[in-house]
């Protein structure tokens, strides 16, 4: 056989050598992840339905899923019995996994008591519709809380703002915004409060008349006000005379106040006097003696 040849056919299988090592090295390396990938899975608690505010979870209520590795949220869970019997203090969706941040402490309770902080108080006041700004008082709203009174040592009622950016906790029963948004007319609302705050709602329920006026949930700035009384409101002040005088426009002609009737006094019932007896009737007897005349005068009763 000739050399040359021989010398081409070691130099092909050397090449080919070669080249099947790079491909080998090279689907080995683009196999290697995904087989990885596929063997690194975690097990996750997700919710099966919606889980709403102040509810308990159940079994039935959550479902255990794989998902990668690095995809395993912070605080989640892998075992189902470490998320039963939790209470929930933020709405969970479905599907969403159930995280540590999201349950409150087994025993804390239902409702509204796994969502009030330590060291606060949830207050109750009752309003209506106007109090209530017109049932727009939704959870989670932030509100100003006024009061209108009679202060003691002042004759005027006065409004003042008594605290102010205050967090509604809930609207009647409601603990949470229905999937529409649509306010709900409710005969109570329920605010988070510090201890004295909860003091200053609660005299103030008794002693005067509230009113909820609703804030950007943005705003945070507390301001300061002194209140409003009846001789601020029509823009003037009385003098010691009792005149009032235009604050805006102070030589206007003074208005006088209008005076408050008197009471009439209550006179009680006199049987009238007794009528006087009749003057008695007088008559005169003349006697003529002669030059002698003489008068007497008889007096004769009526009843005779």
């Amino acid at each position: 056989m000739d050399r040359k040849l021989l010398t081409v056919l070691g130099v092909s299988l050397v090449f080919a050598l070669v080249v099947s090592s790079i491909f080998y090295q090279l689907s080995s390396r683009a196999g290697g992840p995904k087989k990885t990938e596929a063997t690194d899975v975690k097990d996750v608690v997700v919710a099966a339905k919606v889980l709403d505010i102040g509810t308990t979870v159940k079994a039935e209520d959550i479902r255990v899923v794989k998902i990668a590795a690095s995809a395993f949220p912070k605080g989640a869970f892998s075992k189902p019995e470490d998320v039963v019997d939790r209470p929930v203090m933020s709405s969970i969706l479905v599907e969403e996994p159930v995280v540590d941040g999201r349950l409150a402490q087994r025993g804390s309770g239902a409702g509204l008591a796994p969502i009030i902080p330590v060291g606060m108080r949830a207050v109750t006041l009752r309003v209506n519709d106007v109090v209530g700004v017109a049932g727009f008082v939704l959870p989670g709203m932030r509100v100003d809380v006024l009061i209108t009174g009679d202060p003691p040592g002042t004759s005027q009622r006065i409004t003042r703002t008594v605290l102010q950016n205050i967090l509604v906790l809930s609207a009647g029963k409601n603990i949470q915004v229905d999937a529409t948004g649509k306010p709900v007319d409710a005969p109570s609302v329920t605010v988070l409060a510090t201890p004295a705050q909860a003091e200053v709602l609660t005299l103030a329920g008794n002693t005067g008349r509230i009113q909820l006026v609703l804030r950007n949930g943005g705003d945070q700035i507390i301001e300061k006000t002194g209140g409003t009384n009846l001789t601020h409101l029509y823009g003037g002040k009385f003098r010691p005379d009792g005149t009032f005088v235009d604050r805006d426009n102070p030589d206007l002609p003074d208005e006088k106040p209008r005076p408050r009737p008197r009471p009439q006094p209550v006179v009680a019932f006199a049987p009238p006097p007794p009528a006087a007896p009749p003057a008695p009737v007088v008559e005169q007897i003349i006697t003529i003696r002669g030059t002698d005349r003489k008068v007497e005068t008889v007096s004769i009763k009526n009843n005779e």
